[in-house]
């Protein structure tokens, strides 16, 4: 059956489009792809190959490729020749290597689904898959993304469920067109105040993962769905504070009193600091007080504030209030906090 179905494709030659040979335990991919160069679909899925064939890279013209479970233990560089394509399915296989030099050609894939594979990291060279819209790395064994991911501007929608992740790149915030972010079943604590700047994103769905609070402005958000069960949320659990005065060092001082008169637009301090870029750096990482809004740069105390979630949220059953990590810069501010503003310091 399978030969006779190849046999009828070559026969077409140029002029064959679809081939799709699903399920027929084919053990090899047909070496004869070559004589086939204006096929736009390969659909291979449910065999057991093991592995690309190079003839595959004559496929310029292809649009579609689906190897869906096989038994395929890399994605190798001959993908790179596959100038046309815009759906590549990879899921169910065993692929725990990614050639970098795959990413090179893809420029026009907008589909790319690596899902139940064993993969444990990203190459960088994935930020070369400029028109890429979807993406789905589920079920895989990945411990970390590479902020590169971060620079795909057209990312609608990405999926991340069942892996090891510990955190999310700062990077996150220049998904721009981001609308779906599913991360369920990682080992997330924390997520990147760069979150809160995706503005296009709807749904978020953070189920299972160590999550404790969320990042201040996290609240205005315009999502439609969002669920976060089975995370350790913080509850209203206050706490006392023992330190009577604050103890600053010399470069908390120093730094403190430059961020402000940067924030004050001070001429002479914005033209000293140009000159001096190990200075910059070290005030980059400055946060502001959620009380006072002055700059500081060591957090003396993080507390959390809880509000109640957008009603326009779908939302887990059992959220009620969401818990906002906010940054205070000293004693006396703490002291001055709302009546809804909880330390956590000893939590």
């Amino acid at each position: 059956m399978t030969e006779r179905l190849l046999v009828r494709a070559l026969k077409g030659g140029e002029n064959t489009k679809i081939v799709t040979l699903n399920g027929k335990k084919i053990t090899k991919m047909p070496s004869t792809l070559d004589k086939l160069p204006g096929l736009k679909t390969l659909d291979l899925q449910n065999n057991q190959i093991p592995k690309v064939c190079p003839e595959i890279s004559t496929l310029t013209q292809l649009i579609v490729l689906n190897l869906g479970n096989n038994l395929l233990e890399e994605i190798p560089e001959e993908m790179k020749y596959l100038t046309s394509l815009k759906k590549l399915h990879l899921f169910g296989n065993k692929i725990c290597k990614f050639a970098s030099e795959a990413c090179d050609g893809l420029q026009n894939l907008i589909l790319l689904n690596l899902n139940n594979n064993q993969l444990t990291w990203i190459p960088q060279e994935v930020s070369r898959l400029k028109s890429l819209v979807y993406l789905s790395i589920n079920h895989n064994q990945l411990a970390s993304i590479p902020k590169e991911l971060c620079f795909l501007k057209n990312l609608s929608e990405l999926q991340l469920n069942y892996n090891q992740l510990i955190c999310i790149p700062e990077e996150i915030k220049f998904l721009k067109k981001l609308r779906k972010l599913l991360l369920v079943r990682n080992n997330i604590e924390v997520l990147p105040e760069g979150l809160c700047d995706l503005i296009k994103l709807r749904i978020l769905d953070i189920a299972g993962n160590f999550i404790q609070t969320f990042p201040s402005g996290f609240q205005n958000l315009k999502l439609k769905e969002f669920y976060c069960e089975g995370n350790p949320l913080f509850l209203k659990q206050p706490v006392n504070a023992v330190q009577q005065e604050d103890a600053w060092s010399l470069q908390e001082i120093t730094s403190r009193f430059i961020m402000n008169e940067l924030a004050g637009k001070n001429p002479f301090i914005m033209h000293v600091i140009e000159q001096h870029p190990q200075v910059r750096n070290i005030i980059s990482q400055g946060r502001k007080c959620a009380i006072c809004g002055k700059c500081f740069l060591t957090i003396w105390l993080e507390c959390v504030e809880f509000v109640p979630p957008p009603k326009n949220w779908k939302i887990s059953r059992n959220l009620q209030l969401v818990p906002l990590r906010i940054l205070i810069c000293s004693y006396k501010c703490f002291n001055q906090r709302g009546p809804n503003l909880f330390g956590i310091a000893q939590a």
